[in-house]
């Protein structure tokens, strides 16, 4: 198992940028009043950073890891969902769900479907449901089964990466925790998007999605650095 202290220092430099740049949008923190390309540009530049960082890994590392390719490409569609969030008043709110709705399908693909780990996604199953009830009298519309359908993906990439971390058989790795966290953060950062945009105003709603959000791409992104630790040892034995 990759110890966290060589994550950290194997992994940090190529993070500088994902960090600088997270730290660019809180502190010009534009208004959402006011959607313009400039903005949607400072907002989608940390998952821009995180391309880049799966990248630093080099191309044979995406050729040779399809968990690697998938969660790249879920960053992808996260990014167009970022964009077309900026522009959700203007009526591209369900434009953003579903291309969020195709990363978490990425997600869930790279996580992959073992260990099963009921336990685990009747937990998710019972947080998803609890979630849905609580936003259904608020929703209307198409909205109605949409939301159904997006707390249905998010919550299946949720288990998928909480079943792989298997704490209890001391199977887990560091990278899978990240997976792990990085799931139940984006959930917290889709729940307080749903409550604040369908129910009533959360305080502080924006900084709370934004670094739930933006922690939980990094930690996905962690999640598939322990495919280029394990063929670098397989190349090395």
């Amino acid at each position: 198992m990759v110890s966290p202290v060589t994550v950290v220092k194997s992994e940090g430099p190529k993070l500088v940028p994902f960090f600088k740049a997270t730290c660019v949008y809180f502190v010009l923190w534009l208004p959402t009043s006011s959607p313009s390309w400039f903005s949607a540009l400072i907002k989608c530049l940390p998952i821009f950073c995180l391309w880049m960082f799966l990248l630093a890994h080099g191309f044979n590392f995406l050729g040779a890891s399809s968990n690697a390719r998938k969660i790249f490409a879920g960053l992808v569609f996260s990014a167009l969902g970022d964009a077309f969030l900026i522009w959700q008043e203007q009526g591209y709110f369900v434009h953003g769900l579903l291309m969020f709705a195709i990363a978490h399908i990425l997600y869930s693909s790279a996580f992959g479907m073992k260990p099963v780990n009921v336990t685990a996604g009747l937990v998710v199953t019972a947080v998803s449901s609890v979630s849905y009830l609580l936003l259904y009298p608020y929703l209307s519309g198409p909205f109605t089964y949409l939301v159904a359908v997006y707390i249905g993906l998010i919550g299946f990439m949720g288990w998928r990466a909480v079943a792989g971390l298997q704490l209890a058989n001391d199977l887990w790795t560091w990278t899978k925790l990240c997976a792990c966290l990085g799931a139940v953060l984006f959930m917290v950062s889709d729940l307080t998007i749903a409550v604040n945009k369908f129910c009533f105003p959360v305080p502080n709603s924006r900084a709370i999605i934004m670094a739930t959000y933006y922690a939980a791409q990094m930690l996905i992104s962690l999640s598939v650095v322990e495919c280029q630790d394990a063929e670098g040892a397989r190349k090395r034995a």
